[in-house]
């Protein structure tokens, strides 16, 4: 997190590494973009013999969502098959973190643009 008066940029960029080295993908090659353009998701497949290999990166990936809204559609994919993935959606995972790979010091800047009023009504009836 870096700070200033006017701007606050909310990074994970550590978060990153260290997912990336827990699954062993530290020294990748990174991807363009989290998802291939012709992705086709098949509901048929191998399924893993263990399925926390998936669950773990896919929680983390969850996570990471909240200052990385980049990689949000493809994880909400992912996040749909946590209870019977398959080959197929290991290599998503796979890629999503190639991905991370080749941005990891992207985040959310957030701007003060100056006061702010919130304004609120109510029926107490």
């Amino acid at each position: 997190m870096a700070t200033s008066p006017k701007v606050l940029f909310l990074s994970q960029r550590k978060y990153v590494i260290d997912l990336l080295q827990e699954v062993k993908m530290i020294d990748c090659k990174p991807a363009r973009t989290p998802l291939d353009s012709k992705l086709k998701l098949d509901l048929e497949g191998e399924p893993l013999s263990d399925i926390s290999y998936y669950q773990r990166p896919v929680s983390k990936l969850i996570y990471l969502t909240i200052t990385r809204p980049d990689i949000t559609y493809a994880v909400s994919l992912l996040s749909q098959f946590m209870h019977a993935p398959t080959e197929a959606h290991l290599n998503i995972v796979k890629r999503i973190l190639r991905y991370l790979k080749g941005s990891i010091g992207r985040g959310i800047i957030m701007k003060n643009n100056g006061p702010t009023q919130i304004m609120a009504y109510t029926d107490a009836d």
